[in-house]
Order: structure tokens, then C-alpha cells, then sequence
């Protein structure tokens, strides 16, 4: 584990041990500070965040095992490695089950202490990634698939991750922000750092404040978002969901570095990568006054716009297998197959809740379809796709169903291609992917339902021009 940006508290009434140690830690690559008793030990643990704790068990005043057992009823934030010349095994045991991580003997085998630290650090790391697992439902490792439209954003990603800039994801809900985020995350020099998120429009705007920023009242202390995420990477979903007097606040923290929690006035540093969501138009919103023009312009330095999932229907099959794969693992489903003509259904379906709508369906039929094989019709009756709702949100009427099959097959055609070439704002060779068509197909499809393409005039089924 890269040690560069880790920051060990030595608490210890020795000046000389504290000393010995700071130096031998620094020359691993450590930041210390040292704290001569508990009280100190304290103080310094209200401003800042630390990853690791070496505490001594004899001081003069509170003990260790006193602040480690009040530590622990708050809830302990780092790793602790207790350190004695006089323990006994009682007090080891004591200290291991209030949560210390481990105890060493003094005189200190420097060797020892060193392993214990980086073995305590590394515990602490895998910990913090298990918690982020469990806390995310279908959790993957990246923006999945092979089709151009995720290569190329992947590419974007591998290169945004090289620079500590911040960064501006857009997309549609459900398209993957957040995955698309953690990958930016562990991609970077940030990556052994924690990874927090922020869905700022599942909190009221009153308590947005106190989740970035902590809090102080009556002598209790809550660390916010911005604080937990230090030295490493803070993610804001739906950031134009914050009010403005947050954005600003929001900007000058990142900007200063430094933040100050609600009720307090002691600045507290942060170093802090902010990678931001948002499905909405971030400009339009600045031109409404509802989005801050500075905060948006830092942002918008590196925007990268995440594909719907219409964009990219070749990656349904590799997505599909994941979210098997994640849901039998996680809940003991039994794998099922997708019937070849299933997969039409898929393909064909616009899906406008993106990957996330396209998971909860998978996981919908892994728990109600019958059999080892998933049929289109299931699919259709999952999707809701039945003749009659098919009719009720179509923009056909009764005399549209006059005529021949031909036209009938004209009429469907047009408003088929029209929808998806506005949907990829009249993009052919994307259009070509999505409906599974050649492009020069696609082209020759257009001009015998006289569809031209955006911005050109095309004959109205009246013979009139239309713009």
C-alpha cells in the first residue's frame, strides 16, 4: 500500500520514544504528528483526519485503554495499534476487544512496528472497500461492453484519470455515472484513498450542508463527506440538486482547500478530488441563475458524457452475464439463459432507465421466470410490452390500421428511424449500430421513406415540402 499520503498519530507522554518513531515512520514515507497525552491526542483528532493510530497504554492523566474505550463507543475511524512496557495479557485482551487493531511491546522492535503499521493500514483499506461493496446493489468494476460507443468513453476515463483535475459526468439517469466514477477513481494516483459519494438529491437541501462539511454542536462532532473523502475522491450525484449558497460554499472549500463544519470555526484541510453527476444541462441551468457560473466552469474543464444505453445495445449481452453472475452470487439465484429471440426484445427496446432499468429487469426475471430459459415473451410481459400497451402509447389511431401490411410496415419504419435518429441526434453510423442495419442500408432506407437527414427538406406523405 503506497504510504505517501498516509498520516500516523504517535500518542505518547516519551518525547524521546515519540521522536525515534516519527523518524523511522517519516523515513518510510509517513506523515506524523505526535501528541504527548490524551487530551492532546484528542485536540488534534477534532481537525484532522488521521489513518493510523499508535497509542501508548501508561500516560499520566486519562490512559490509553480509557480514550481507546471512548473511541469505541463513538464509533473508531482508524486503525489503532496499542503500544506498553508493562501490559499484561489482560490489558492486551482488554484493548483488542474495545477494536485495537493490535499491541506491541516495548522496548519497540522497530521492524516489528513497522510491519504491524503497514499490515494494520492494509487491514484498514480492504475494510473500507468491503464496506463500499456491500453498500452498492449490482456493483461492477467498470463501464462494461465492447461496443465503440463504451470504448471510446472508457479511453476518455484512462485519460481523465491521469490528471487530479476535477471532473463533470453527464448522462442520462441510470446510465452508470457512479460506476463510471469509481473506475475514474481507481484508475488514479487517488486510488488507494477512500472513494465517497453524494447523492445530493436523496438529501433535503437543509441537511446538504451538514452531509459535505460535518458538523459541530454541544461538543459532538460529525465529519461530512468532505472530510472522510480526504486524499481521495468525492463523487456528487445530481450536483445542480445543492443550493447555491452550497455551490459557493462548495467551491471555496475545494479552491482554499479547507473547509469549516457547520456550528464550528477551526478550518480543517482537505485534499480532495470532486467528481461530479448530473443528468440535467448544466449551462442552461447557469443561464437560469440555478447552477453557480464559477462552480460550473472548474467542472466543466473535463466533461465526459456517459452513452445511454440505446447507444451501446451490443453491450446487453455482456451486461446481462454480469448482473447473473452479481445476483447469484449475492442472493443464490440460479443462472438462467436468454432465449436468442429474447435478446431482439432487448435490442429493440429503447430503454429509457438506461443499465439501471435494464438490472432490475434481469434481476425481476432471475427471481419469476420458470425454467432455465428466458423467453421473449417473458420479456415482453416484464417490459410491459403486450399489444395493448404497445396501442395505447403509440401515436397510431384507428385509421392508421386501415391499408396494406405494406404500409402499415412504411408507417412503423418511419417512426422507427425517426425516433432513433433523434434520439442520437440524427447520428448515422450510431443509428446504423443501434437498429442493426449497414450504414449504407440505413441510407438507402431513408431515401425510399423520404426521411432526410437533419437539417434538410424532405416530401411530407401530402407531397408538400416540409423543413
Amino acid at each position: 500500500m503506497e504510504a505517501a499520503r498516509l498520516k500516523i498519530l504517535i500518542v505518547d507522554d516519551e518525547p524521546d520514544i515519540c521522536q525515534t518513531l516519527a523518524d523511522i515512520l517519516e523515513d518510510e514515507g509517513y506523515q506524523v504528528q505526535t501528541a504527548g497525552s490524551a487530551a492532546a491526542a484528542e485536540e488534534f483528532l477534532r481537525d484532522q483526519m488521521v489513518d493510523l493510530v499508535l497509542l501508548d497504554i501508561w500516560m499520566p492523566g486519562e490512559d490509553g485503554i480509557t480514550l481507546l474505550r471512548r473511541w469505541a463507543d463513538a464509533g473508531l475511524e482508524q486503525p489503532v495499534v496499542m503500544m506498553s512496557g508493562h501490559a499484561t495479557i489482560e490489558t492486551a485482551v482488554q484493548a483488542t476487544k474495545l477494536g485495537a487493531y493490535d499491541f506491541v511491546e516495548k522496548p519497540l522492535s522497530l521492524d516489528k512496528t513497522l510491519l504491524t503499521v503497514a499490515h494494520a493500514l492494509e487491514a484498514s483499506r480492504l475494510q473500507r472497500e468491503n464496506r463500499d461493496l456491500r453498500a452498492q446493489t449490482g456493483w461492477v468494476e467498470r463501464p462494461s461492453g465492447d461496443s465503440p460507443a463504451i470504448r471510446q468513453f472508457r479511453e476518455q476515463l484512462t485519460r481523465v484519470a491521469a490528471v487530479d483535475s476535477w471532473a463533470l459526468l453527464l448522462g442520462e439517469a441510470g446510465s452508470g455515472k457512479e460506476v463510471a466514477a469509481r473506475y475514474l477513481h481507481r484508475q488514479s494516483r487517488r486510488a488507494q484513498g477512500p472513494f465517497v459519494d453524494l447523492r445530493a438529491a436523496a438529501i433535503a437541501r437543509p441537511n446538504v450542508a451538514t452531509e459535505l462539511f460535518g458538523n459541530e454542536t454541544q461538543g459532538k462532532l460529525i465529519r461530512g463527506r468532505l472530510e472522510v473523502a480526504h486524499g481521495g475522491t468525492l463523487f456528487i450525484d445530481e450536483i445542480a440538486d445543492m443550493d447555491l449558497e452550497t455551490q459557493a460554499r462548495l467551491f471555496s472549500a475545494l479552491q482554499e482547500k479547507r473547509i469549516i463544519r457547520v456550528g464550528g470555526s477551526t478550518p480543517v484541510p482537505v485534499d480532495v478530488r470532486v467528481i461530479a453527476g448530473s443528468a440535467h444541462d448544466l449551462s442552461q441551468a447557469v443561464q437560469n441563475g440555478q447552477f453557480r457560473s464559477d462552480l460550473y466552469y472548474r467542472l466543466s474543464a473535463l466533461p465526459l458524457r456517459v452513452p445511454p444505453l440505446a447507444a451501446r445495445t451490443a453491450d446487453i449481452p455482456v451486461l446481462i452475464e454480469e448482473f447473473v453472475r452479481f445476483y447469484g452470487a449475492r442472493d443464490g439465484l440460479p443462472g438462467r439463459r436468454f432465449a436468442p429471440d429474447s435478446m431482439d426484445v432487448l435490442n429493440h427496446y429503447p430503454w429509457p432507465g438506461n443499465v439501471r432499468e435494464l438490472q432490475n429487469l434481469v434481476e425481476r426475471l432471475l427471481i419469476l421466470a420458470e425454467g432455465p430459459e428466458i423467453s421473449a415473451a417473458e420479456i415482453e410481459g416484464a417490459l410491459g410490452l403486450d399489444n395493448r400497451m404497445a396501442l395505447a402509447n403509440s401515436n397510431f389511431d384507428e385509421d392508421d390500421f386501415g391499408g396494406t401490411l405494406k404500409r402499415a410496415r412504411e408507417r412503423f419504419e418511419r417512426a422507427f428511424l425517426e425516433y432513433h435518429l433523434a434520439r442520437n441526434d440524427w447520428n448515422i453510423a450510431r443509428t446504423a449500430e443501434i437498429v442493426g442495419l449497414e450504414r449504407t442500408h440505413l441510407y438507402r432506407k431513408l431515401k425510399n421513406l423520404s426521411i432526410a437527414l437533419k437539417g434538410e427538406r424532405r416530401v411530407g406523405e401530402d407531397g408538400e415540402e416540409e423543413d
